[in-house]
């Protein structure tokens, strides 16, 4: 069915005073609080415009919060439900301010569907965008493109987690076996010569990760909970981001190993990391509004460290989504 599908947002405001203060209470635990896991760039309302019209057959939005919300936010819109981290996560473990421990959760969410989408609040959809594209004969689509782990991204670490317990459930030749076509598809284009480099190698070495808005089954998070239920409550409990923790990607990677997938082609996304270079070049600009695209990250990291050049950088990317969704959604309060 085509309204069977739903989208989950995760958002944070890093300027609210009261979930400031409340974070202040723990900054002596050991995590990683840099300022980029919390800075606000003010574009979450394009993310709901983009849903809007290029998604309009979404189902429902879970849009998971802390307690904040937009102040724009039309809290009752019928597709939109509301979710604070007391309703889904346990209540012992509370509060938490690592996306992680959010994350991993996802499938408690009251109402939500089997077949889910998982948006960062830095993707977004900028053209037309079919149920198919996520979705085909019930089963998330997705690339099996191999990848030798690197820590070059800054989360080697968590995905160095999600492959030791990959492998301990999954065995890469027995997939190979009988799920040839997934792991050699022509859908992957050049990246088919990763699959080759690493053919050789018996266990997983890693994935090639697009960071963009994500397909799940939300059984998919229930077998893994039944299977390694130990690990997962005890990242639940991390107030921050740890080393030692695993993230969204495992459940990623549960459903590839697992055959439980259909190959797709990335070429109609892109992936970007802010910074003045590209912000200044118009890089950033041409990515939004070219129509070459039906999806897009703009990944914030460490490259734009002054309020000077994160106000630069912010006022161009509101401009360039102004061309394409200029137009408030039903989702804004008018």
């Amino acid at each position: 069915m085509i309204n069977d599908i739903d989208f989950v947002v995760m958002w944070v405001d890093g300027n609210d005073p009261a979930w400031l203060k409340e974070k202040a209470q723990y900054d002596q635990e050991h995590g990683d609080k840099r300022n980029i896991r919390f800075r606000d760039w003010d574009n979450l309302h394009y993310l709901f415009r983009g849903f809007e019209v290029f998604a309009p057959w979404v189902r429902t939005i879970h849009f998971v919060t802390w307690g904040h919300l937009p102040k724009w936010l039309n809290t009752h819109h019928p597709k939109l439900n509301i979710v604070y981290h007391h309703e889904y996560l346990n209540k012992k473990d509370l509060p938490v301010f690592n996306a992680h421990a959010l994350e991993i959760n996802l499938h408690r969410i009251e109402g939500l569907a089997e077949k889910f989408v998982y948006f960062n609040d830095d993707t977004f959809l900028v053209k037309d965008t079919e149920p198919h594209r996520f979705f085909s004969d019930e089963l998330p689509r997705d690339m099996m493109v191999a990848n030798a782990l690197s820590s070059s991204d800054g989360v080697g670490h968590f995905v160095l987690n999600d492959l030791e317990i990959l492998n301990r459930h999954f065995d890469k030749r027995a997939f190979m076996r009988t799920n040839l076509g997934k792991y050699f598809n022509p859908k992957y284009g050049k990246n088919l010569l990763r699959n080759v480099a690493l053919l050789l190698w018996s266990r997983y070495t890693g994935f090639v990760d697009p960071h963009m808005p994500q397909p799940f089954l939300k059984s998919t998070f229930e077998a893994v909970w039944a299977r390694e239920h130990k690990q997962l409550a005890r990242i639940s409990a991390s107030r921050f981001r740890h080393c030692d923790d695993v993230n969204q990607y495992l459940f990623r990677y549960w459903q590839l190993a697992s055959g439980q997938f259909k190959p797709v082609s990335f070429e109609d996304a892109k992936y970007m990391t802010i910074e003045m270079e590209t912000i200044r070049s118009g890089m950033v600009e041409k990515t939004i509004t070219s129509g070459q695209y039906n999806m897009i990250c703009l990944n914030d990291d460490d490259r734009i460290q002054t309020a000077q050049e994160f106000a630069e950088a912010k006022k161009v990317i509101q401009q360039a989504f102004e061309k394409i969704l200029p137009y408030k959604s039903e989702f804004e309060i008018s």
